[in-house]
């Protein structure tokens, strides 16, 4: 029976080279202030890292959530926060989800770059990429053209995504007018065949927003225009008596 080896001494000043390698910032960032502190208040050494292994699994989640707002290509300032859920009382806040990895993204802008990729024999890598997503929300695909072209890409996303990723679709047609979108009538009916089967639909039968808005700032500015009162017609002919007494 061989006798215990002695520890071998390790190199403190070595440990941010060590973290960084690890690839562990958060660890890096705070270990110096979690030392002191443990070393004074007598931690163990499992609370002292279970503490780092919290902060840097909070800033870990705070850098994905970063880069997937700017993955998602979501309009700046649209938040929850801001959102106005009674303006569309169909959406209950139970419905969306955060943390996910989303793209938003014009219909019309996907499609072309889907097209482009057809051109250079490269879509299915370029469906392949978009899988990585789990969810993509389309907007306006009611200005998709009616093009063979086009529409075969759009319906080649739909087909992909179909029970394995998640779509969200904002149009302003209901589906007995989307063969104005898709000129086959059978690609028409198998695209929504494939969308409604595990669809929520949201109806919303409400006043534009956007109309709404302006009409507000409308309604606004009138209330907040300059209105003449006795009080000013007062003030002026007091005005006009003093320039006729300086003239006489």
């Amino acid at each position: 029976m061989t006798a215990p080896s002695a520890a071998r001494a390790v190199d403190v000043h070595a440990l941010p080279a060590m973290l960084t390698a690890l690839r562990l910032p958060g660890f890096h960032r705070h270990w110096p202030t979690m030392a002191e502190r443990a070393d004074k208040e007598g931690w163990p050494a499992a609370r002292f890292l279970a503490t780092l292994a919290e902060l840097e699994l909070a800033e870990r989640e705070t850098r994905r959530i970063r880069r997937h707002l700017i993955q998602s290509r979501l309009p700046g300032g649209k938040t929850l926060a801001t959102f106005d859920f009674k303006a569309l009382p169909s959406v209950p806040r139970a419905r969306v989800e955060a943390g996910r990895c989303v793209l938003y993204t014009r219909t019309t802008d996907l499609v072309q770059r889907l097209q482009a990729a057809r051109r250079d024999l490269a879509l299915e890598a370029a469906l392949a990429r978009l899988d990585r997503f789990e969810l993509i929300i389309l907007d306006d695909i009611g200005y998709a053209q009616k093009d063979q072209a086009e529409t075969s890409v759009l319906f080649e996303l739909i087909a992909r995504r179909y029970e394995t990723r998640s779509l969200v679709i904002a149009a302003n047609q209901p589906f007995s007018a989307w063969d104005r979108i898709f000129p086959d009538k059978a690609v028409t009916v198998a695209a929504i065949d494939r969308l409604v089967h595990h669809a929520t639909i949201l109806e919303m039968n409400v006043d534009s927003y956007r109309r709404r808005a302006a009409a507000d700032r409308t309604t606004a500015s009138a209330d907040t225009a300059p209105t003449t009162t006795t009080d000013n017609l007062a003030d002026n002919q007091k005005a006009e008596n003093i320039r006729e007494d300086v003239t006489a």
